[in-house]
């Protein structure tokens, strides 16, 4: 058995360890290990010494140090065949590796004799934490954002406050990368419980692992924390999650009489200040497209029809032109968005659920989208046209909701850039899909790529 041990104290009967004990030599119980527990220290009065004399296991590994030890005897192991069992715990990329990830089409064989394809890997649900799993493997498939977790140096020497523990996340999420891209993988699927145990902690508890969350809350929250935890600001400083995601627009708000005044009280109103358009810049990180209503009637059958709406239908409230009505508590408004920025990778997020005061319901609608060659130039303004030059993008990610709103499941396609092929992940299990199927779910969230400097489509479709 292969033990591991956290911490490492140790104590000889002087209490000093000796430098003969500390010596490097072969260990003659390499061939033994076929499994792995954990216990802490290395002393005689620790749980990792006692255990080693009990069981006969004694092959013990410091998780800070990666350092092998013989127990009881306490000398460190040196063998070349206990890389891989390091590898697997604190996966590295050169620079040259990472470039190569996306021209890669080659299963990778895990130690227990499955194949898989690097970053296409699936997540243990441990218990209902799938809506974070999907959001965490989508944003695995993001290139440029993956590329910059795998390499620690990237963000490793970043200044936080005495006692911030936002940072975990950022740490959490570089090692979740690592061993989701991981070659040398014991295992075709990598468990995020400590990913997930600092979302638990820093989001004081707002997303659970035991309790079912929204995707797109999750994504929101996940993204802003990211970025703030590596030192961006709201205006100023950048960070890669800005540099990937964020793009800007222009909000225009009129505010609207009260429907029940009469109609030359309505009239006087619009003429004051007041009741004048307001333009505001803003940035984003997501766009959300709104569904139509839902139809309530059935076909001959009594079978409730699913309505469909095209993609472009929903992204007609971002042209600058069409105005959407917005109530609060006490006023109206009417306001129109027009986009003035696209972002390398732009999200959209489906508004499939509305919340009213007794419960949740959800829209079953289906979007009908294009998988590639989505063009979105016009629903820039028109100066800005003129100097963007690449608008055309193509989905490399679809989570999809299916269920009920409260106990319905996640499941997410993703494209394999290397393969140009589809799969669909579901926690553990991995699936090819043909590209035609994507279209026909209840997509929730999609992360579309810009093509750039003249790239064409990669996909197997």
């Amino acid at each position: 058995e292969f033990a591991v041990e956290p911490s490492l104290p140790f104590s000889s009967k002087n209490g000093r360890v000796d430098s003969e004990d500390r010596r490097s030599r072969h260990c003659p119980y390499l061939d033994t290990i076929n499994s792995v527990s954990s216990f802490a220290g290395r002393g005689l009065k620790s749980h990792a010494y006692i255990h080693s004399v009990q069981f006969s296991h004694h092959v013990f590994l410091n998780l800070h140090t990666l350092k092998f030890y013989c127990l009881p005897d306490n000398y460190e192991i040196i063998d070349s065949s206990l890389e891989d069992i390091t590898y697997v715990l604190k996966p590295t990329f050169t620079k040259q590796q990472i470039a190569n990830l996306d021209k890669q089409a080659k299963l990778s064989r895990a130690y227990d004799g499955t194949t898989y394809l690097p970053g296409i890997v699936g997540l243990n649900n441990i218990k209902a934490n799938d809506y974070a799993n999907a959001v965490l493997q989508a944003l695995s498939n993001v290139p440029p954002l993956r590329n910059y977790f795998l390499e620690e140096d990237n963000y490793k020497n970043i200044k936080r406050p005495p006692g911030d523990i936002m940072f975990l996340l950022v740490q959490r999420f570089g090692e979740l990368m690592r061993k989701l891209w991981n070659p040398r993988n014991f295992k075709a699927h990598v468990s995020p419980h400590e990913m997930l145990q600092a979302v638990v902690l820093c989001s004081k508890k707002t997303f659970q692992i035991t309790k079912q969350g929204d995707g797109v809350d999750f994504l929101s929250w996940f993204l802003n924390a990211l970025h703030s935890a590596l030192g961006g600001t709201k205006k100023k400083k950048k960070t890669i999650v800005t540099d990937v995601f964020q793009g800007s627009m222009r909000i225009f708000t009129k505010k609207l009489p009260h429907p029940d005044l009469p109609a030359e009280e309505k009239e006087q109103l619009l003429h004051n200040d007041e009741y004048q358009e307001t333009m505001v810049e803003s940035t984003f990180m997501y766009l959300t497209l709104d569904l139509p209503t839902a139809p309530l009637y059935k076909d001959e059958k009594e079978q409730l029809i699913i309505p469909q709406v095209p993609l472009f239908n929903i992204l007609a409230k971002f042209n600058g032109i069409t105005e959407k009505e917005y109530k609060t508590y006490k006023e109206n408004f009417l306001k129109r968005f027009q986009l003035t920025k696209l972002p390398p990778y732009l999200i959209f997020c489906i508004k499939r659920f509305t919340k009213n005061n007794f419960f949740v319901e959800k829209n079953p609608t289906i979007v009908n989208f294009p998988i590639t060659n989505v063009d979105l130039r016009e629903y820039l303004s028109e100066e800005v046209q003129a100097v963007h030059k690449n608008t055309t993008y193509d989905l490399i990610a679809n989570i999809v909701h299916d269920g009920k709103p409260s106990e319905g499941s996640y499941r997410i396609h993703v494209l394999h850039h290397g393969t140009g092929k589809w799969y669909e992940l579901q926690d553990l299990q991995v699936t090819d899909i043909l590209p035609q199927m994507i279209t026909l779910s209840e997509a929730y969230i999609q992360i579309w790529k810009r093509r750039d400097n003249d790239e064409t489509n990669q996909q197997g479709a």
